[in-house]
């Protein structure tokens, strides 16, 4: 288990979006309405307080396009990153929303990585 220690892990997903705004806002709209329907409503900050799954937030999440339908989710604060197991609950809960039609985990390359290859 300790060798997993500081590797980033991100979600591919596949869905019938034409764009990161289109995925972004599926990705979020069914957090958003569960927020509203506990506490009555929702302001952006909200993004920061809606726990996807313990240790993940939905407004830590971002969306990037990596090909037409495929998208990377992957946590956008480098100071908590998405482990494995962080990511398997992410995943897990998008498929339970059945907002994307494929939902898989992977180890996401390091900018080091990707200039290497």
């Amino acid at each position: 288990m300790k060798k997993d220690r500081g590797r980033e892990y991100c979600l591919i997903v596949e869905g019938s979006y034409f764009s990161e705004a289109e995925a972004e806002h599926a990705l979020r709209g069914p957090f958003v309405e569960d927020w509203v329907e506990e506490t009555g409503r929702f302001r952006i900050h909200n993004l920061t307080e809606i726990e996807i799954v313990p240790g993940v937030v939905l407004g830590s999440l971002g969306v990037v396009m990596l090909d037409e339908g495929v998208f990377e989710i992957a946590s956008t604060d480098p100071k908590l990153p998405l482990t494995d197991h962080k990511a398997r609950g992410v995943a897990e809960a998008l498929r339970r929303h059945d907002m994307f039609d494929v939902v898989e985990v992977e180890l996401r390359e390091s900018a080091d990585e990707a200039e290497k290859a």
